[in-house]
């Protein structure tokens, strides 16, 4: 009777757990949308997400330059990111000797646990003189964000994408190897292709991290609220936006800036409904 009685609260305790987890993503989403649904609506939908011009002190709030930074930094930091991260995890988990792996691992983990001030930190005092040199100008620019942001996003890529080709089993491994492959064939050709869904599902959850990464790109990215003009040119990105003019945002303004979250929200969506199917498909 007692442990019927534990096992019965311990269930009430568990769903309670649950109900505040749920509760906190509704509470967030009624806030975003009660509140940037109706600016949207006071800007007009057109002119605030395909509006070309961000400037408050003229009732002026289009965010297509802020999505337009937000997607090509993203991509560039996909570009840069994403090989380095499946390389590593196939070394780790394949090819990486055993006296070496603890010490590598540990190090692949311990840049997830460095602060992103931290990154930024590092990209405005050595990546951006170092690109300021070889570019012109001030170093302030996507590549600078990109090259951040794909150092941050690497621990999410290659624990995933590591876990993923562990979990194939061993016979696609093998079965190729007594056909005549070589190793670096049979992982690339055999285990790779099986572990696809993991691996994909690791890159969309990097994706997910650079989108709403905030801190490291702000002090790297220039901030300029106008479209991507080069890989050397500064942009603003969403996060960005909010953070930088939140803390005196009042009004209209104010209302557009929320409205600039849900937009976000939105892509954060996305990705997810992206990784939801790529799953699907893959099982």
């Amino acid at each position: 009777m007692k442990n019927n009685g534990r096992e019965a609260a311990m269930k009430y305790v568990f769903f309670a757990s649950a109900c505040v987890s749920v509760g906190a993503v509704v509470l967030i989403c009624i806030f975003m949308f009660a509140n940037g649904v109706p600016a949207m609506g006071k800007i007009g939908f057109g002119n605030f997400l395909f509006g070309m011009k961000w400037k408050p002190e003229l009732d002026l709030f289009g965010i297509f330059p802020m999505v337009m930074g937000s997607i090509a930094v993203t991509a560039a930091a996909i570009v840069l990111g994403v090989p380095v991260g499946i390389l590593t995890a196939v070394f780790l988990a394949r090819f990486c000797p055993k006296r070496i792996y603890p010490a590598l691992k540990s190090g692949v983990e311990l840049l997830a646990g460095i602060p992103s001030v931290v990154y930024g930190f590092f990209g405005l005092t050595a990546i951006v003189p170092l690109i300021g040199r070889i570019g012109g100008g001030s170093g302030t620019s996507i590549l600078a964000a990109a090259i951040v942001l794909a150092v941050m996003i690497l621990p999410t890529i290659v624990g995933v994408s590591e876990a993923a080709i562990r979990a194939v089993p061993s016979g696609y491994y093998e079965g190729s190897l007594a056909l005549g492959a070589c190793k670096e064939r049979s992982v690339f050709f055999s285990e790779l292709p099986a572990a696809r869904s993991g691996i994909v599902a690791g890159i969309i959850l990097g994706v997910g991290r650079a989108v709403g990464e905030t801190m490291a790109v702000i002090m790297v990215a220039g901030n300029q609220a106008v479209m991507p003009r080069g890989l050397l040119k500064g942009v603003r990105t969403l996060t960005a936006n909010i953070v930088l003019e939140m803390g005196y945002a009042s009004g209209l303004h104010r209302e557009a800036l929320i409205a600039t979250a849900v937009v976000l929200f939105f892509f954060i969506l996305i990705i997810n409904l992206i990784f939801m199917l790529a799953k699907k498909r893959g099982d």
